[in-house]
């Protein structure tokens, strides 16, 4: 695990993980694995100084890397245990997937965009994680072959839930998905009880659309 060991990093890395309990993130668990993943890795090398900000970062192919209060909010959630099956929707930098491979047994991630998929596959290896999966393809799509999930996280905004992801839902699975039009969209939890769903609007949020068969087309 080189990544998280490089010494220049480590100190702005505590100080990330100190923002986020300022800023009411009192998952142990969740706060662990944001002192465990090197973001750095996870952004272009001309930013790389920036990587411990609490903002949105550029990544190429008109994708960003979220703030890491926005995925500290999702993570902390969804409660995990680090016994579950997880599906992320939308792998883009790949940071998201490390931060789950510390709190998850198990992490399956689909990207639509071959450029970012290679670039986060390199990224997660240097990252010395190995319980992750990834797979280029439609996310709304879900990845059926490695259904139930405990929880689904999907990356961007859709118009409406992929029926396909809450069919891949495990009963009592979790998932945390942003909602809306393609300017403003709301932050929702979806609990799965037997054939039937609860939906909790948690906060206003910001995305980039959903794209594929089952959220808007490209």
């Amino acid at each position: 695990m080189a990544g998280p060991l490089i010494p220049e990093f480590r100190g702005v890395r505590r100080r990330l993980v100190e923002t986020l309990q300022a800023n009411g993130i009192r998952d142990l668990a969740v706060l662990r694995a944001f002192e465990l993943t090197p973001r750095h890795l996870f952004v272009p090398t001309g930013i790389r100084h920036r990587a411990y900000e609490d903002s949105a970062l550029p990544i190429g192919s008109g994708q960003t890397i979220s703030q890491p209060s926005v995925h500290a909010r999702y993570l902390q959630l969804l409660e995990l245990s680090g016994h579950e099956k997880v599906l992320e929707v939308g792998t883009g930098s790949g940071y998201q997937t490390v931060l789950l491979s510390h709190l998850a047994a198990q992490v399956f991630s689909v990207e639509r965009v071959p450029e970012l998929l290679e670039r986060a596959r390199l990224a997660i290896a240097d990252s010395g994680v190995r319980n992750v999966s990834l797979r280029l393809g439609d996310g709304t799509l879900g990845w059926k072959e490695h259904a139930p999930y405990d929880a689904i996280l999907v990356s961007a905004a859709a118009p409406d839930i992929p029926g396909p992801l809450v069919d891949q839902l495990a009963d009592g699975g979790r998932l945390i998905i942003p909602l809306g039009d393609m300017q403003e969209q709301m932050l929702v939890l979806v609990t799965r009880r037997g054939s039937a769903t609860e939906r909790r609007d948690i906060a206003p949020v910001r995305f980039v659309p959903l794209l594929g068969t089952h959220g808007w087309s490209g």
